[in-house]
């Protein structure tokens, strides 16, 4: 019988350890090389610039070098910004449809439907200037359209009135400026600020001329979210038919008397306050004066399981 000495004994240990350590260290490096291949699989890269944009079919002047670079850059925050632009994209499926139709009607490009995206991400917000609801305007304006805006209702925040509403200025403006791009960046910075910019410079072209910061993007953004809403698989938003908010499928009761409250004028028709509110954010009271004995059409849902999510404004 052969006996191994304590010696030989703790050297076939440390060996055994260092086969060991040398196997966990190869395999660490080989994970360390796989991380990096899917890192290098899903690096970041610049967003191609379309062929031949356009706005309402008034084609963008590419051979421009500032122009090319404008784009560039809302294409890139718009891609990149994934949570904000699956919203976007979510919320598009319930609202574009109702833009669209008017616009149609009113005879307006399609593409004005994005000029909504970009005021307020088709979201019934407030700006620090007052301006409201999903065109954003604001009170002088939308009284002059014909809107109410009382303490007891703000048609800014009805889609329809307020659609009808922003589609009256921008064909006024258009009828001032003779292009859609014009009428566009007016909506911005106002057709008698756009026009003294124009006689001031001495231009004609939106993309000829120098103009605050935030209309200097306007046209540049709205153009980069039809881009990528058009085109949303290209731009690596994976989004099926369910992902979209279906619209809301809607009956209408008439109302021409005050309401004393709002909560039991929905619980008398069979749903909650919060759904009454969820298809009429244009309501902002709990009640409503009505001295006037004016006609409101009042929105209901034509099924129950429409009134759970209620809209991000919800006073």
């Amino acid at each position: 019988m052969t006996f191994q000495s304590p010696i030989s004994t703790l050297l076939i240990g440390m060996a055994f350890i260092g086969l060991v350590v040398i196997a966990a260290v190869a395999s660490q490096r080989e994970s360390a090389e796989q991380q990096l291949a899917v890192s290098l699989d899903n690096a970041t890269r610049l967003v191609p610039l379309p062929s031949h944009p356009d706005f309402a079919g008034e084609a963008l002047p590419m051979d421009d070098m500032e122009v090319r670079e404008r784009l560039s850059k809302e294409l890139q925050v718009n891609t990149y910004w994934q949570s904000n632009t699956l919203q976007l994209l979510q919320r598009s499926g319930r609202y574009f449809p109702v833009i669209e139709s008017i616009l149609r009607r009113k005879g307006i490009p399609e593409d004005f439907k994005y000029l909504a995206v970009a005021e307020s991400g088709l979201d019934w917000v407030v700006s620090p200037a007052g301006a409201t609801g999903m065109w954003q305007l604001m009170k002088a304006t939308a009284q002059e359209s014909g809107l109410e805006v009382s303490a007891d209702v703000d048609e800014r925040y009805h889609l329809i009135k307020s659609t009808e509403a922003a589609c009256d200025y921008l064909l006024a403006a258009h009828e001032r400026f003779d292009s859609w791009t014009l009428a566009a960046a007016s909506y911005n910075m106002g057709k008698a600020g756009l026009a003294r910019q124009l006689s001031r410079q001495g231009e004609d072209s939106y993309y000829d001329l120098t103009l605050n910061a935030e209309t200097k993007r306007y046209v540049f953004r709205i153009v980069a979210l039809k881009t990528i809403m058009q085109r949303a698989k290209d731009y690596g938003f994976i989004m099926t038919a369910d992902d979209y908010w279906l619209p809301l499928e809607q009956q209408y009761v008439t109302l021409d008397s005050a309401v004393v409250q709002w909560s039991d004028f929905a619980h008398d028709h069979g749903i909650s306050y919060k759904t009454l509110k969820r298809f009429n954010p244009w309501l902002r009271s709990a009640d409503l004066s009505n001295p006037l004995k004016q006609a409101y059409e009042i929105a209901m849902p034509v099924t129950e399981n429409q009134g759970e999510q209620l809209p991000a404004d919800h006073d």
